[in-house]
């Protein structure tokens, strides 16, 4: 059974998660909500659903370079976690792009 790690995409990304800890109520119960999600993904990588090629925006490919999946994981507070996947012999880990409302999840994916 191969080990399952979640990590950032980069350290901006990073930050962004841990300020949720220290932030208002709101942004507590994001940091929560994201990290039960974190907890799913090492349990299940694919718990999300896997996004089609002609759905991914090209900004990821800007910022990240090559990829050869996208997942959205459905936050219940209507929020969209996205991931990608990468794998070898011995581990997968889930890089973590963003979250984001609904609102701009729609629009980053042309809804």
């Amino acid at each position: 059974m191969k080990t399952v790690f979640v990590t950032f995409v980069n350290k901006k990304v990073e930050s962004e998660f841990y300020l949720l800890k220290e932030g208002r109520f709101e942004e507590r119960g994001q940091y929560s909500l994201l990290f039960k999600a974190f907890q799913n993904i090492k349990t299940g990588p694919s718990c999300g659903t896997k996004l089609p090629n002609r759905l991914w925006p090209k900004i990821y490919f800007k910022k990240y370079g090559h990829m050869n999946n996208l997942w959205k994981y459905d936050l219940p507070s209507g929020q969209r976690l996205i991931y990608t996947l990468a794998e070898n012999d011995l581990q997968i880990v889930c890089f973590v792009f963003e979250w984001l409302s609904h609102k701009d999840y729609e629009k980053r994916f042309k809804y």
